[in-house]
C-alpha cells in the first residue's frame, strides 16, 4: 500500500509514462501495426493517467479511505495488465 497521495500519484505516473514510451517504441520497432491501433493506445493510457490522478485527488464520500484506494490501486492495476496485452499484441 502506498504511504501518500503524493507518493501514489509518483507511481502512477511512472507506470503511465513507461507504457507510453513502450507503446511508442512497439509501434516504430515492429512490423507496421495498424495507426489506428497504437493512437487509440496511446489515447487509453493518458485517459487512464489523468482518470487515476483525478480519483486520488478527489475522493467519494462517504467511503472509508482504506478500501476507496484499495480498489483504486487494483483497479489501476488491471488497466494496466489490459494495456500490456495490447502492447505485446502489436508486436
Amino acid at each position: 500500500m502506498m504511504s501518500n497521495k503524493r507518493e501514489l500519484k509518483k507511481t502512477i505516473n511512472y507506470i503511465c509514462s513507461d507504457l507510453f514510451a513502450e507503446c511508442v517504441a512497439a509501434s516504430l520497432y515492429s512490423g507496421k501495426p495498424e495507426k489506428e491501433n497504437v493512437d487509440a493506445l496511446l489515447t487509453s493510457i493518458l485517459t487512464i493517467h489523468s482518470n487515476y490522478i483525478q480519483r486520488i485527488s478527489h475522493p467519494e464520500p462517504g467511503v472509508p479511505a482504506k478500501k476507496y484506494y484499495r480498489d483504486l490501486i487494483d483497479n489501476f492495476n488491471k488497466e494496466v495488465n489490459e494495456v500490456i496485452d495490447h502492447i505485446a499484441n502489436l508486436i
